[in-house]
């Protein structure tokens, strides 16, 4: 089995914090996700995930059209360059200092940053290879406050500054004759945002109490010079007395100055604007208040459009697409993020993560769907292909602690704390059934028969298990007989064998159609938090809060073989702790095991930010997958800080309370004075532990997910690149095989291209077979290329767009090699279930536009045919 996984996508989380950008075109939308920024293709319906990550979180993206360059710049002022074409960061910035906002210029020459009480304007990276990829051109200061906002005029020579001072500043990028910097003053709180109208230097500026004001200036950008251009012009004349008398008429010009013209207000009393933008082409502002409320305007008259509620939380940012018609919002308080086409009044995309963490994960039996919960009591369903949740079931009141598939996959189990466990109909989106225990409780771990049939629940406070039957409804028995609450059940993929794990330091096997005691009992020396079975039932995986995995024979209860993984998990250092990291191993372990789909490699999480990889039989981990560099998060730091101390009250963070005084978004979280009890005493700032709390292999063997603090990552198998040759002879090259190819030799070419194994020789000769001589081909494919072909047929269905041609490949291997392929199921099991899972999405899809064209061709075939006469005479009429 391959172990060369790499990061493929983030899924169930869509918006953190900061800002999110619209590309040139208009049809995709960039959102920052802690470390990360995901890209959602609103066109195509999907979602990826760039592949670069950020030392901390994202606080602020920008997006340069003309470059296709996106700078992303976390909470400390490291900024990343990443080139949209290449796939790469081109190069990295250290600004120091807390960048509030970043903007280019609508040339892309250049981009501006607001730092402190100023701003930098630099000079924008070229396609070219410099020294230097970004030069510093000017540092301007000036305020007495910090600057939030800042905005470019549409000819790229002046900057509109907004900051926490109240007041907003019109400079410009170089010195200009009869320009000086200008402050527009008369706002009564922050200035949220501050934008020029198109071809002019008027101002429209907003500010946190609801109210815009309107500036108009004296001047136009056209009759502004720079100090250059007017020297040059004074050189190239050649009379100088006209040019003496020129300049006396110059010093006597005023000024550039802007006058109030118009204030309005914005009519939310209960609340406080926290974004805005201003599309300057349409004339079209966009306001988000802390209620929830968005309002849109047409400018400058202030006629509203539009006022809507999206939630009861404040919106954090606010963008425009380059043509008008849609608007997206972020809500940080909810994980949210919307894209609305108001002229329509529709949804484009609507988006949500959990509230809180992310608990438990499972896959669908044909690994197109994952099912997750999470601590605020709701399961999601995401689709692994595009990445976006299509279903939200919000009826429990509870942490989900458990969530599986049924056989079928059309019912999703879920147990939480709340005491119930509920069944939920993926056709038709409802609770159609709900199982309670016999007397309250709280369920903490969920596990499902391979029927179908029987639903157990373990409990965390009464230490029992309940057992229901799907089909009825009803209360089977209730297993008892641990002495601590029950942390995980597994059920056998062979028998009706349920295996439970306990904190009472055993393992416990059931035959739950004979009695209601354990058939078996396994002493496992500490705390159990995991148990799960292998995928021929053979062998159960227990780990425990030693930080041991154990293997163990459920028929004869003997031991295989254990790994000591404590060691592996390299425990991070948290906020709190007085010790080292390495001092803390002795409280980590593993909380979370997965057994590959054949059954030889085991998948391994805990409190840690590596995830590790086994294999089983040499008891030797093959490798470590890092799930985030996010040094946001609380354990990630593996040897003290040097600006970390120690104090009485416990150890002080200076970076963490430099980030707490931060109220760029209103909230007044700045650190209040010792005895000091004002405001909500149950308000706290909590630094979230980077942990995996579940791991599930996918169904087709080919990728695996891993539900974390960051949000759900799919980590996948990347074969285009792996060139990994079998009996490779001197006569086998590629020209050799496209020869053999062209010839017709098909046998001879394709047996060469396997022996080769390269993905574009396999293509070419495959796809230049003909559909009628597939069938000869595949009885003479000899048995060690057998899984390699029905491999490459399953990935083609994936992506290549002959349908019908590779369906013609599957059909004849599986009626030739049916029965070979069953005596060993267990070798090709994950290759049958990507090929069904590709199956399933091209038949969904078909279905779904062979339905819609219904309606299209009953109209087009009741419609009567003029003959070609009538046709003639009709025209002859009109003429």
């Amino acid at each position: 089995m391959k172990v060369d996984y790499k990061f493929s996508n983030l899924c169930g989380t869509v918006y953190r914090k900061g800002n999110v950008v619209f590309s040139a075109s208009g049809d995709r939308l960039y959102s920052p996700v802690g470390n990360r920024v995901t890209c959602f293709d609103l066109k195509n319906n999907k979602s990826s995930t760039l592949p670069f990550e950020n030392n901390c979180n994202i606080s602020k993206i920008c997006l340069c059209s003309q470059k296709n360059l996106l700078f992303s710049i976390d909470e400390v002022g490291k900024c990343l360059i990443y080139n949209l074409l290449t796939q790469t960061v081109v190069d990295t910035i250290s600004f120091k200092k807390k960048v509030k906002c970043i903007k280019f210029s609508p040339s892309g020459e250049f981009y501006a940053t607001t730092h402190a009480r100023g701003f930098k304007v630099w000079r924008a990276p070229g396609i070219t290879k410099t020294f230097h990829s970004t030069i510093l051109l000017k540092v301007l200061s000036g305020a007495y406050d910090e600057t939030t906002c800042l905005n470019w005029s549409s000819d790229s020579r002046f900057i509109v500054i907004g900051g926490k001072d109240m007041t907003v500043r019109v400079y410009p990028v170089f010195s200009m004759e009869k320009f000086k910097v200008f402050s527009l003053t008369g706002h009564r709180s922050t200035i949220i945002n501050c934008f020029f109208e198109k071809d002019s230097l008027n101002v429209y500026s907003i500010s946190r109490d609801s109210a815009l004001s309107v500036w108009t200036a004296s001047h136009n950008p056209e009759e502004l010079e720079s100090k250059y251009e007017v020297r040059k012009r004074k050189l190239e004349n050649d009379d100088e007395e006209s040019g003496e008398e020129k300049s006396d008429e110059e010093d006597g010009e005023e000024q550039v100055s802007w006058t109030l013209e118009k204030k309005h207000l914005f009519g939310q009393e209960k609340s406080s604007i926290s974004s805005a933008e201003y599309h300057a082409d349409k004339k079209i502002l966009v306001v988000g208040h802390t209620s929830g409320i968005f309002q849109l305007y047409e400018m400058p008259d202030f006629i509203q459009i539009h006022s809507l509620s999206i939630s009861q939380y404040k919106i954090n940012t606010v963008a425009i697409n380059a043509s008008s018609e849609w608007l997206a919002f972020g809500s940080a308080a909810l994980g949210q993020l919307l894209v609305w086409e108001w002229q329509s009044e529709t949804y484009v995309l609507k988006q949500q993560g959990h509230f809180y963490d992310m608990n438990v994960m499972a896959y669908s039996p044909d690994g197109q769907y994952i099912a997750t919960g999470g601590d605020d009591g709701k399961v999601k369903v995401w689709n692994t292909i595009s990445g976006f949740c299509f279903v939200t079931f919000t009826q429990h009141s509870g942490g989900i602690t458990g969530v599986e598939f049924s056989q079928n996959g059309q019912v999703i189990l879920s147990s939480s704390l709340d005491g119930s466990v509920r069944a939920f109909d993926l056709n038709r989106y409802r609770n159609f059934r709900t199982f309670t225990g016999p007397r309250p409780c709280q369920f903490y771990c969920l596990a499902l028969d391979n029927s179908g049939e029987i639903i157990c629940a373990g409990s965390l406070d009464t230490f029992e298990i309940c057992m229901w039957s799907l089909q009825t409804g009803r209360l089977l028995e209730v297993l008892s007989g641990h002495e601590g609450p029950v942390s995980c059940l597994s059920f056998s993929p062979a028998k009706a064998i349920l295996v439970s794990g306990s904190w009472d330091k055993t393992v416990r096997l059931w035959d739950v159609y004979a009695s209601t005691s354990p058939k078996d009992t396994i002493s496992i020396g500490s705390d159990v938090t995991a148990v799960t079975h292998r995928p021929d039932g053979h062998e159960i995986a227990v780990a425990s809060l030693d930080g041991e995995i154990r293997f163990w024979d459920p028929d004869t209860c003997r031991l295989n073989g254990s790994i000591e993984g404590r060691r592996d998990l390299l425990v991070g250092r948290r906020k709190n702790d007085l010790v080292s990291s390495k001092q803390l191993m002795s409280r980590r372990c593993f909380t979370s095991l997965c057994y590959s789909a054949d059954g030889h490699h085991l998948l391994a999480g805990g409190k840690s930010r590596h995830v590790c990889i086994y294999h089983i039989r040499q008891e030797i981990m093959l490798r470590r997958f890092n799930i985030s560099n996010n040094m946001s998060l609380d354990g990630m730091q593996v040897f003290k800080h040097s600006k970390r101390g120690v104090t009485e009250a416990g150890p002080i963070d200076l970076m963490d309370l430099d980030n707490r005084s931060d109220d760029e978004d209103g909230d007044k979280s700045l650190i209040a004075l010792p005895g000091v009890k004002k405001g909500d005493m149950s308000c706290r700032r909590v630094q979230p532990e980077v942990q995996t709390k579940a791991l599930r292999f996918s169904p087709a063997g080919r990728s695996w997910a891993a539900a974390t603090t960051e949000g759900l990552l799919i980590f996948s198998l990347d074969g285009s690149v792996a060139f990994q040759p079998e009996g490779l002879d001197l006569d086998i090259t590629p020209e050799k095989i496209l020869e053999l190819s062209n010839n017709k030799e098909h046998s001879n070419a394709l047996n060469y291209a396997f022996r080769l194994n390269e993905q574009k020789y396999m293509i070419r000769v495959i796809e230049n077979i003909k559909i009628d001589d597939v069938s000869t081909l595949v009885q003479g494919v000899p048995r060690m290329f057998l899984s390699k072909l029905l491999e490459f047929v399953g990935k083609q269905l994936e992506d290549s767009p002959h349908v019908q041609f590779y369906l013609a490949w599957c059909k004849h291997i599986l009626s030739c090699h049916g029965g070979y392929i069953k005596s060993h199921s267990r070798s090709y099991l994950p290759t049958l279930r990507l090929i069904q899972k590709n199956l399933v999405r091209h038949s969904s899809s078909l279905t779904s536009l062979c339905d819609s064209n219904t309606y299209t061709l009953k109209y087009l075939t009741s419609i009567p045919l003029q003959s070609s006469t009538d046709a003639e005479v009709e025209l002859m009429e009109t003429e």
